[in-house]
């Protein structure tokens, strides 16, 4: 045996051995990068619909040629369905919902099932192997690899932490959407009153035209009878064009208020509806706002959707520090694999490990840095809603017994000028005076009906505000009704 001979399958197995190590190597990196790309960062906190999107709705149905009876219960169902900002806060619910749901699996055991079917040739040649009596083409040849593999992650605080802050932020999304119901109330309610004041502000000013009118052809007459002056005329004229002018933007308002409710309640804007409802008033007796603190503070949703949001930020600032302990991970593969299924045999490989972060020092304090400002910003957001949950029961009353006392003070004042009114024009009929106390006295009634309705429009709002902020919205009607 020549000297050559002796070493060719020396240098085979060291080239085989050589290329095993390689192909080894590179399965370990595979196998680290799949787990690194596999890992699911924390769940994020979920974002609630701002309040300009409780102003739009998404459209539905086709607008028909024939106005629509419009209730404010009907109004409310409607916003219920349609309100842009119930839809966000359910796409948040679904989405926090994914996100818990992808933080589950990481605690689960993961199974996959491959099938291979192979057929491979081999140009050793190619590959850097000259091997003498060797041929230089291996193949054709084949196999089958039927295999199910399994990996799981005994021991993982961090993701465990990870998946405790999901839940609590799903948790938190779901109240938000329930919250999300009150501000849609409070939203349709306010246009559909705003609608009505627009209304009878409208309705005030024809029949203020229409007064005016009258005073109008009087002052007119007389001036061609000569028993008045053409100041008289002028005068009155001049009333009369200011409140067509006053009704013209009246009108406007009302039919823009009308655009804007039909958005907030998905109503096609082509679609003219009439409202059925009236501004009801009923004064509240005397309230007791400890009482009604103290179940806001146990209604409110908002309130407690960042209730679970701090919880969850505090899990996330314990996920950063679990990410310095050790983990344990099993892998393991079962299969056939062999020139056919029918000349295969059962193969299996199973392993566990331990990790340790040795040198992570930067990443994982800034982890934890991150965390823990997330957690200072959740408490302090917390802290905030309490004193804000408190104002706004507060605020909401003062309104209320602020409109009360408007509205029966503007209630007087219509009386008053009214009765002014017809004395005035009785005395300029009569010749006593010229029409300028008739002048005075219009514009003493029409301050007067705005007065009133902006007051009633005020006491109807807070009370719509006071059932919003004791989160207690559903029951909208026994606020407006009085209680």
């Amino acid at each position: 045996m020549t000297k050559q001979s002796i070493h060719s399958p020396i240098r085979f197995c060291a080239a085989a051995l050589v290329a095993a190590t390689l192909v080894l190597t590179g399965c370990i990196f595979v196998r680290a990068a799949a787990a690194q790309s596999s890992a699911i960062p924390p769940p994020p906190m979920p974002s609630p619909p701002s309040t300009a999107d409780f102003q739009g709705g998404v459209t539905k149905g086709q607008a028909s040629p024939q106005p629509i009876d419009l209730s404010l219960d009907d109004a409310i169902q409607r916003g219920l369905q349609s309100n842009l900002g119930i839809i966000l806060s359910s796409t948040n619910t679904s989405g926090a919902r994914a996100a818990r749901l992808s933080q589950l699996q990481s605690l689960l055991p993961s199974i996959d099932a491959t099938a291979k079917e192979a057929a491979q040739q081999t140009d050793l040649a190619a590959e850097g192997l000259r091997i003498p009596g060797f041929p230089k083409v291996i193949g054709p040849f084949g196999y089958t690899d039927v295999r199910a593999s399994l990996t799981w992650s005994l021991i993982d605080l961090q993701s465990l932490r990870n998946y405790l802050a999901a839940r609590h932020n799903f948790a938190a999304a779901q109240l938000s959407a329930q919250d999300a119901r009150d501000m849609v109330i409070l939203t349709v309610g306010n246009a559909y009153l705003l609608v009505l004041a627009d209304q009878t502000n409208v309705s005030s000013v024809q029949a203020q035209v229409a007064t005016s009118k009258v005073s109008l052809d009087q002052a007119v007459d007389n001036h061609q009878a000569g028993t008045a002056p053409l100041l008289d005329e002028l005068r009155a004229r001049v009333d009369y064009q200011s409140l067509e002018q006053q009704l013209i933007v009246a009108q406007n308002s009302l039919d823009k208020d009308k655009l804007a409710l039909a958005r907030a309640i998905g109503l096609p804007l082509a679609q003219s509806f009439n409202l059925t409802d009236a501004a009801p008033y009923a004064p509240f007796d005397q309230l007791d706002a400890n009482a009604l603190i103290q179940q806001a503070k146990a209604n409110r949703k908002d309130l407690a959707a960042l209730v679970e949001e701090a919880a969850a930020a505090k899990d996330q600032r314990k996920a950063a520090t679990a990410a310095r302990f050790p983990t344990v991970e099993t892998d393991a593969d079962y299969g056939d694999i062999g020139t056919t299924l029918a000349h295969s045999h059962g193969t299996v490989d199973a392993t566990a490990s331990a990790s340790v972060p040795v040198f992570k020092e930067f990443e994982l304090r800034g982890l934890a840095q991150q965390a823990q400002a997330n957690l200072d910003t959740a408490q302090a957001k917390l802290s905030d809603k309490n004193a804000q949950v408190e104002a706004d029961v507060h605020d909401a009353l003062l309104d209320i017994a602020a409109a009360q006392q408007q509205v029966e003070v503007a209630r007087s004042s219509v009386d008053l000028a009214g009765e002014a009114l017809k004395e005035a024009q009785d005395r300029y009929a009569n010749g006593v005076s010229d029409n300028l106390a008739v002048s005075q006295a219009q514009q003493s009634v029409a301050q007067a009906d705005s007065q009133y309705v902006t007051s009633l429009y005020r006491d109807n709002v807070a009370k719509l505000s006071l059932a919003r902020a004791l989160g207690d919205g559903q029951d909208y009607k026994k606020y407006l009704g009085g209680k």
